[in-house]
């Protein structure tokens, strides 16, 4: 996953983008950047690290101009350390444009061989998302009248994209002298929203992947955009949308209402915070049919996205809800962490537990979910020393036993804890009395209890079912593999970041 933000405004954006960075920081860790318009040159800013890291007063003042997007990166194709992959992408032919994107294309390698020996271009990097840029750019190029872009080009272009590229993909992108594109892919797997906000300028307009980030900022949230939609505000502030994929299906990644997004925000219609309420009612009924009720003393959650599941299921079953670990919000989280030995170390800096709440008693600690039982075992473990007389687990999710390869960084079918094992034998592995998994239908009901219009879902981490339809045991063989045998790369750029300015008037 990735955090990506475009903004079309009537003052600078530079401080309304890395604001918003700010606000979706948690959807990416290891790079930010900032690309900015002003005419037909652009102005950007990238490097590794945290965005309050990569951005400092000097950067922020050689980024000026009225539309730009930005990019939170959490790797999830090519090398996690490779600062050549901090986003957005720039190409400067036919038209100069930036893209940032969240989400993973699952036929990059064919398109890779395209560019290559058909489109005649040059990828410099792993990352899918240079290969969707140079499609975009491609298509534009092949739908262009001579040299010159109308808005029934751009979209015819962005159908184009559809056309080729299969996964999963949110972008946001500004053409050189044109204005702000952004898309989703024809199922919308990853989120994407947009809003307004009148000023006395003008009607400005922000788009992101989670609405907080319209929130904080001051925008209205108009609407979700649509799985297959693109929509493009012109540089006189007009905004144009249009359908562009031929068969569109509404199948967000429920993962997102699970982990991945903040509780705050509300994606495709659906309050992230209510559906995690549900969940915690739901798994509820199922402890409930696991573990005798008189068995449990209090329910503790795992903080912080599990807070919401925990206090449902502890109001639902009537037992005493308390907060028996302190986090330090200054640990990055685990599941991004790149070494399981790091990971395993970081988990006792990362959380403290409360002694009291579990000095002499029977504990239910309620988690969103279990991926490798690395956090998990640590944490059983940390409630015993603590006293905990017994230690129940019970995940809002269940278990975890394929790979995503939708842009979640899931880790190879061997590394997740649940493949291969029975609920008992994970219980025996985590050090847990007894263990209890969400059932599928009831997660995607939590959600489908909230809507009317998601009945159905990207859930492959669950069930193994890829809805774009493209995904064979071969595939997963490949990319495990490919996983399994890319040595970890230390930063090559010493914490270098990159700032550049560049001309881009079209080509005559």
């Amino acid at each position: 996953m990735c955090g990506i933000i475009g903004v079309v405004a009537s003052t600078p954006v530079n401080q309304l983008l890395y604001d918003g960075l700010m606000v979706l920081q948690h959807r990416g860790q290891d790079a930010a950047g900032i690309a900015t318009a002003e005419g037909n040159t652009f102005h950007m800013h990238k490097g590794p690290g945290l965005v309050r890291d990569v951005f400092r007063t000097r950067n922020m003042r050689a980024l000026p101009g009225n539309m730009g997007i930005g990019h939170v990166r959490y790797p999830t194709a090519g090398s996690a350390y490779n600062f050549a992959e901090a986003q957005p992408f720039y190409v400067n032919s036919p038209f100069g444009i930036v893209l940032g994107h969240n989400g993973n294309l699952t036929n990059t390698q064919q398109l890779q061989e395209e560019m290559f020996r058909l489109d005649r271009r040059h990828i410099n990097t792993n990352s899918d998302s240079e290969v969707l840029l140079n499609v975009l750019a491609h298509e534009l190029q092949a739908c262009a009248h001579g040299y010159e872009l109308d808005v029934d080009s751009i979209f015819q272009a962005v159908a184009g994209v559809h056309r080729r590229c299969r996964g999963a993909y949110a972008v946001v992108a500004i053409i050189a002298g044109y204005g702000l594109l952004a898309f989703r892919d024809p199922h919308g797997i990853r989120p994407l929203v947009y809003g307004a906000n009148e000023t006395e300028a003008g009607v400005e307009y922000l788009v992101g992947s989670e609405s907080v980030a319209l929130d904080t900022l001051g925008f209205s949230v108009i609407r979700d955009v649509e799985p297959g939609e693109a929509i493009f505000i012109d540089l006189n502030h007009q905004l144009h949308t249009r359908q562009c994929a031929q068969q569109p299906v509404y199948s967000p990644c429920i993962f997102e209402y699970v982990y991945l997004a903040r509780p705050d925000s509300v994606i495709d219609g659906v309050s992230v915070y209510e559906t995690r309420l549900r969940m915690g009612e739901h798994l509820a009924e199922k402890v409930r049919q696991h573990i005798p009720v008189s068995e449990i003393d209090v329910v503790i959650p795992i903080p912080d996205s599990s807070r919401p599941s925990a206090m449902e299921l502890a109001q639902t079953l009537g037992i005493p809800y308390r907060e028996g670990f302190v986090k330090n919000r200054y640990i990055g989280r685990t599941f991004i962490m790149p070494g399981q030995s790091t990971r395993r170390k970081s988990v006792r800096q990362k959380l403290n537990t409360v002694g009291e709440e579990f000095r002499g008693k029977r504990v239910l600690l309620v988690d969103d979910s279990i991926v490798r039982g690395t956090t998990s075992r640590e944490i059983v473990e940390m409630a015993r020393a603590a006293g905990a007389l017994k230690v129940y687990f019970a995940s809002a999710a269940p278990p975890v036993r394929f790979p995503n390869v939708y842009g979640i960084d899931m880790p190879t079918r061997g590394e997740l804890i649940a493949t291969g094992r029975s609920d008992e034998e994970i219980a025996a592995e985590i050090g847990a009395d007894g263990l209890v998994y969400q059932d599928i239908d009831a997660l995607k009901t939590s959600v489908r209890e909230l809507s009317d219009r998601l009945s159905s879902f990207d859930a492959s981490c669950f069930d193994g079912c890829y809805i774009t339809g493209d995904i064979s045991p071969e595939y997963l063989d490949e990319i495990e593999a490919a996983r399994d045998g890319a040595p970890k790369k230390d930063r090559e750029d010493g914490g270098a970041s990159q700032q550049m300015h560049l001309n881009l008037m079209s080509a005559e």
